[in-house]
């Protein structure tokens, strides 16, 4: 009978001759705590012991259990799913080049608030915002740590306390509970709401305007449609109306893009240059949807505007660091460059071609000696271009328990995120990075040694 005396103490298997080598790894106090860890899991599972596991078979425990809990818990996966800019994957890949300029600055010290001609201190919104000015013609950018920081350090900046209009329609939520109406109450700013939900017509915000509204918001539905029987001014329009008040209009382009989407199949998204040519005083968006770069806040507009918001208290707290700010300047470089659709990811994902994606299908089911190619969608995702699609060829792989072989390809290394559809486990090619491919298939193989895979 096995009882709570057999478990072997802390001392004891800290003093096993194998236990040395775990703590060289490891560290005595992560060593201590997975020991006492697998001490709960011995007293669990009392009842149902026959005998107490032999010495080498609680360090091979002790062993796996310490290589698992210093698995990070962030850590690169294989993106199977076919939608590009996953928001719970992380969105954007970044460049080789954005990469590179992380590393160039991660490692060591840089010139993040230091000005090499003058030597003395700098600014860091100069590393990006030049790039960004030159970009699209406006005057003046500040970067911030994400799209949501930019909306709320504009509207605490230019409107605290003051009433700002914005369409019924445009009071969205996004991800993670971000909520339009939600921020104007944090920063402080009054809510003006105008029109309906399907229709706003530029007399709604005349009127909203000799209501004492100091500044026009537009918030693009970025990750939505309203269809049917809608109407909604032109920016333009809005645009004439604010300026003929002195009053700003400010957009919230949620995905900012800065090449045309119709290139791609898609529907056409409101590009950043496009926008302030239309006369938005100020523009934010994200930095890594359709840009492609880093998680960022990038706001872009009239530079009295940007230095009222580069002076608010809060700008501090939301700011950009080096990490961001190296790679965001490095992608921001490839545009200028004309080289964004060779070396973006995401623009090389969008630009492969059905005839392409086929063939890498059929390569693969050669190599796998299982599945079928199977005609589907990719979509874009993170919020970005609501209900488009791209045709795509899919890996489609007849399995026992899909979910279950779902689940065993994300405890692959590095996991694989695939898709479980119609009873099948299904491998969208357009999101799987070019260097990735030989993992994918190391892991697609794996599969077939633990479950049925048919032809």
């Amino acid at each position: 009978m096995v009882s709570l005396r057999d478990i072997p103490s802390v001392d004891q298997i800290l003093k096993h001759p194998r236990t040395e080598q775990l703590l060289g790894s490891y560290g005595h106090a992560w060593t201590v705590s997975a020991i006492r860890q697998l001490q709960d899991d011995l007293r669990q599972s009392l009842p149902n012991l026959t005998q107490m596991p032999t010495d080498d078979e609680l360090l091979d425990a002790l062993g796996s259990l310490l290589q698992k809990q210093s698995r990070p818990s962030l850590r690169a996966v294989i993106n199977a799913t076919g939608v590009l800019l996953h928001t719970n994957l992380g969105r954007a890949p970044l460049s080789r080049a954005a990469l590179a300029a992380v590393e160039s600055v991660a490692g060591g010290y840089s010139t993040l608030e230091f000005d090499l001609a003058k030597g003395k201190r700098g600014k860091r919104d100069v590393h990006a915002s030049d790039l960004l000015t030159r970009l699209t013609g406006g005057e003046s950018a500040l970067v911030v740590n994400n799209n949501a920081g930019a909306v709320l350090l504009a509207l605490s900046a230019l409107a605290k306390g003051k009433k700002v209009t914005i369409s019924r329609s445009e009071l969205v939520e996004i991800g993670g509970g971000f909520r339009i109406p939600d921020v104007m109450k944090q920063s402080g700013a009054k809510l003006l709401e105008v029109g309906t939900t399907n229709r706003v017509r530029l007399s709604d915000f005349e009127q909203a305007i000799a209501e004492g509204a100091s500044m026009l918001l537009v918030a693009h539905q970025s990750n939505f449609k309203i269809i049917g029987f809608t109407e909604e001014p032109a920016l333009e329009d809005l645009a004439k109306l604010a300026h003929q008040h002195n009053l700003p209009l400010m957009v919230d382009l949620g995905s900012g893009a800065f090449l045309d989407t119709e290139k791609y199949g898609l529907a056409h998204e409101p590009t950043v240059q496009e926008v302030l040519a239309k006369g938005a005083d100020l523009v934010c968006f994200s930095g890594d949807k359709l840009l492609g770069g880093p998680q960022a806040g990038i706001l872009i507009g009239q530079n009295d505007l940007l230095t009222k918001i580069r002076r608010h208290p809060l700008y501090r707290a939301v700011r950009a660091d080096k990490l961001c700010l190296a790679a965001l300047s490095a992608t921001i470089e490839l545009y200028l460059k004309g080289k964004a659709e060779q070396e973006i990811p995401l623009y090389m994902m969008l630009s492969r071609s059905l005839e392409d994606l086929t063939e890498q299908v059929h390569t693969w089911i050669d190599h796998l000696e299982a599945g079928s190619a199977l005609e589907g969608l990719s979509t874009v995702g993170g919020g970005s271009l609501p209900g488009e699609t791209l045709p795509t060829c899919l890996l489609a792989l007849n399995v026992k328990s899909p979910a279950k072989v779902a689940a065993r390809l994300r405890e692959a290394e590095p996991p694989i995120i695939a898709r479980v559809q119609d009873d099948l486990l299904l491998i969208d090619p357009r999101s799987v990075l070019p260097w990735q491919e030989e993992n994918l298939l190391k892991g697609l193989k794996s599969i077939g040694k633990l479950f049925e895979v048919q032809k």
